[in-house]
């Protein structure tokens, strides 16, 4: 069975860093695309960052310069570092596992968590809730 776990979240002040990380079993990460979504409340899902199979990246406007996604296949873990962290930061933190050129299909979805985005992406982790204070 194919199982993704993240962990990192936590709460931090303003300015402060996070480290999320998402660790696969039973899942090659060679091939696949991962990312990084996010919801806040009242807001739609939000994809913060993906690192395509073939090496290319992504990170939406509001978290450029700030976040960087990173993989470590001998630990078949992806890594989200969070630097520059402001309150709108806060939501909780997804992250997927694609390998049949489906990542970005949740995009502007009303629910990460809804049967859409769960169906039209192979793999999902549990969620980690990131919540940043002023």
């Amino acid at each position: 069975e194919v199982k993704l776990v993240e962990s990192g979240g936590g709460s931090v002040q303003a300015g402060g860093s996070l480290r999320l990380s998402c660790t696969a079993s039973g899942f090659t990460f060679d091939g696949a695309d991962m990312g990084w979504y996010r919801q806040a409340p009242g807001n739609e899902c939000e994809m913060v960052s993906k690192l395509s199979s073939d090496g290319g990246t992504y990170y939406a406007d509001s978290v450029k310069g700030r976040f960087t996604i990173s993989q470590d296949n001998a630990k078949n873990t992806v890594y989200l570092q969070m630097n520059s962290l402001k309150p709108e930061d806060t939501a909780v933190y997804y992250c997927a596992a694609d390998n049949w050129g489906y990542i970005d299909r949740c995009i502007g979805s009303s629910s990460c968590s809804g049967g859409y985005c769960r169906r039209l992406i192979n793999y999902w982790g549990q969620g980690t809730q990131v919540t940043v204070s002023s």
